[in-house]
């Protein structure tokens, strides 16, 4: 028997935010997680203030969801979720700087 497998993809405009509830109902998350992820700087609010106040970004959103998948599948604690999320964020920047750098060596071996 052949199971299908549906994917939900939902576009966020980076212009969108979100306040500290709908993040967590989105992420299925509760507020304490993610009250720690900010503390760690995992994630950050717009602006500064009581946690009641916060808004969040798509891309916070997106970090967040990052930070579930990493504790889900490699049962990392938020101090491990925060340096690993650095580390990519840091391979992912590397990595556009060698496409970069080789984009330019591409160019200047063609002159």
């Amino acid at each position: 028997m052949k199971t299908e497998t549906s994917y939900q993809v939902e576009i966020l405009d980076q212009r969108t935010r979100f306040t500290l509830r709908e993040v967590c109902e989105r992420s299925d998350v509760h507020a304490e997680f993610v009250v720690k992820l900010v503390n760690y700087g995992v994630i950050a609010p717009i602006d500064e203030g009581p946690a009641s106040t916060w808004a969040f970004d798509a891309m916070a959103l997106a970090r967040l969801r990052k930070a579930q998948r990493l504790q889900r599948d490699l049962k990392l604690n938020v101090p491990g979720l925060a340096m690993s999320l650095d580390l990519l964020d840091d391979v992912e920047q590397l990595r556009r700087e060698v496409a970069r750098l080789n984009q330019q060596l591409r160019q200047f071996m063609e002159d």
